[in-house]
């Protein structure tokens, strides 16, 4: 008799806090997430910088880090025309968990992992989540794709809804965690798999709009987001029943990408830097991505969240500094950054050089200054603003700590990609899955 296939689920949580899931345990607000969070096998975890979600699902979905995947933000620059694009699965410099565990033979199968798409073929099934935009292009193999449209599937509500009519955000969030759910009941019953992973990102788009409402009893959406809560911890309950009736062995892993927090105020880094007259612009902007206004002879310019590119003309078309002077300024502009005030509050915990974030990177991509704030602020780096400190709407910020983190074998991984990297050694595939070790520089 052969021996029992081991399984292994992973469930993500997209920017849920641990000290909230544990808050909303504690007061019976989210019974089956206290099936994890109230365990000794849940504790925080540290996102990877910068805390975005397509930087840290692609350490786990790689079991490495910015410097090996490469993917460092949502946007890019292309330094020649300077164009801004979003991020996509084409920018994944590394092979994935999945291809490693299909190059053995074993079947992965993966519900709404963001930054996926376009989707590329693998032993098993793929749904690409966030920011893919339609199912043709997001899934693998592509007869699944009508299989989820049958069933009603969708990737994301209208996230824009939640500036400018968030009674109806809560409605798509809702009919997105019952997408996740029809997505389940499609891709998990046959058993025919070793690794499941499934994202609900619904926490993050909730917390970006209305974790004001969560946090005062008196907001008038107040208990409409408790109800989405509720149905969100109605998902996860479905999602750790089908695990409790497995067979073993089994393992389950659950995390989210980032914490989150209540939001001080944004942070513009780059009006920041008009101000100090280091980067001008030919022409107004047509959008908040448009680089295409910077002016020929800028020094430096940023991109969300709080990474900052020292324009040099050996690396970019329009810049203006010289080679030389490009560490001076570096330092100079790290000290001004850790300078940098609201209201008396001090905006930076740190402001890291790339070169030290990233060990090894030669990207072209890896930007030379990385900012960490301290929780509350969120840095932004829009080309259409003139005001460093503003609201636009959004209550909620992520942060780098207080991530979710559950293994219920009790491992206690210090970053995303450490997950990554437990899934696997769970299939014996342990190591950098490109065949080398990265450096074990920690700069936290």
């Amino acid at each position: 008799m052969s021996a029992p296939r081991p399984r292994l689920a992973v469930l993500g949580l997209d920017g849920l806090p641990f000290s909230l899931a544990r808050a909303w345990a504690e007061s019976g607000l989210a019974p089956n997430l206290g099936r994890l969070a109230l365990t000794p096998q849940a504790r925080p975890l540290r996102a990877e910088l910068p805390e975005l979600s397509p930087v840290n699902w692609a350490s786990l979905a790689c079991a490495a880090g910015p410097e090996t995947h490469e993917v460092f933000g949502f946007t890019r620059l292309d330094p020649a025309s300077f164009s801004v694009s979003l991020m996509d699965a084409t920018w994944i410099a590394a092979p994935t968990i999945f291809d490693t565990l299909s190059a053995r033979g074993l079947t992965s199968k993966v519900l709404n992992l963001p930054g996926l798409s376009p989707a590329r073929p693998l032993r098993g099934m793929l749904v690409a989540g966030f920011p893919a935009t339609d199912l043709a292009s997001s899934v693998y193999p592509p007869p699944l794709a009508r299989m989820l449209a049958a069933r009603g599937y969708r990737i994301e509500p209208d996230t824009r809804l939640g500036l400018t009519d968030p009674d109806r955000l809560l409605a798509g969030l809702t009919a997105s965690l019952d997408a996740r759910l029809a997505g389940l009941d499609l891709m998990w019953p046959d058993l025919a798999w070793d690794l499941f992973i499934a994202v609900f990102t619904e926490t993050d788009r909730i917390f970006h709009f209305l974790f004001a409402a969560l946090e005062e009893p008196g907001h008038p959406l107040h208990l409409a987001c408790l109800a989405l809560v509720r149905r969100f911890d109605a998902a996860v309950g479905s999602f750790l029943d089908r695990f409790a009736a497995l067979p073993g062995p089994k393992r389950l892993l659950a995390l989210a990408d980032h914490g989150f927090t209540r939001l001080r105020t944004e942070v513009d880094l780059n009006a920041w830097l008009r101000q100090r007259g280091l980067l001008r612009l030919a022409a107004a902007p047509r959008d908040e991505l448009d680089a295409s206004a910077v002016a020929p002879g800028s020094s430096v310019l940023a991109l969300d969240p709080g990474r900052l590119f020292l324009l040099t003309p050996d690396r970019f078309s329009r810049g203006g500094l010289a080679k030389a002077q490009a560490p001076d300024l570096a330092e100079s502009l790290r000290r001004q950054l850790m300078d940098l005030a609201w209201e008396g509050q001090p905006v930076m915990k740190a402001v890291h050089r790339g070169a030290e974030l990233y060990p090894g990177s030669t990207s072209p991509h890896r930007p030379d200054l990385v900012c960490d704030p301290h929780p509350g602020f969120s840095l932004t780096a829009k080309l259409d603003r003139t005001e460093v400190f503003s609201f636009h709407g959004r209550t909620g910020v992520h942060t780098v700590e207080d991530a979710f983190f559950y293994d219920s074998e009790g491992a206690t991984p210090e970053r995303v990609r450490d997950v990554g990297r437990l899934v696997l050694d769970f299939f014996g595939a342990g190591g950098h899955p490109s065949g080398r070790e990265e450096s074990e520089g920690k700069p936290f």
